[in-house]
């Protein structure tokens, strides 16, 4: 196994874990439920948690597929970019859902304006999560590039 492989292994992970915390946690502010909302904060630690192995391996994986046929160092940069910013926004969100975990420990209730924090970021982490995806499948997949024209006349 090479870097590219654990790479491609974990980096839905996070995407994936990003969504989910953002619906649990929706779906826990509808019903008021504070266990929920609680449960939805330890995912959103987890998959802050998650996030850093799958950004490391990520320079792994480039030196593994740097120069294969149709790779493009262009795309991996943004995609690099992306993963950057993608990482520090779950890693925000994570502090932040462990500090709301401690802070409403014992049965205390999780504030509305805290709920509504964590939903607001949450929902801008999953967006950056799923642009940093978007970005990594076009190293290898040309054909979700926007550059990709398709065959005309068939």
């Amino acid at each position: 196994m090479n870097g590219a492989h654990l790479h491609l292994l974990i980096n839905h992970v996070p995407v994936l874990g990003t969504i989910f915390g953002l619906a649990l946690l929706a779906f826990a502010v509808w019903r008021g439920s504070d266990e929920l909302k609680k449960a939805a904060l330890g995912t959103f630690v987890i998959i802050a948690l998650l996030t850093v192995p799958t950004y490391l391996t990520g320079d792994q994986a480039w030196h593994v597929v740097k120069g294969l046929p149709g790779v493009s160092d262009s795309v991996f940069h943004q995609h690099d970019g992306a993963a950057g910013v993608a990482f520090t926004g779950s890693a925000i969100a994570g502090v932040l859902a462990l500090g709301g975990l401690i802070w409403f420990r014992g049965g205390k209730p999780v504030k509305r304006w805290f709920s509504a924090l964590m939903l607001a970021g949450a929902i801008a982490v999953a967006g950056l999560m799923v642009w940093t995806a978007n970005l990594g499948g076009q190293i290898r997949h040309t054909e979700i590039r926007s550059d990709n024209v398709p065959e005309t006349g068939r």
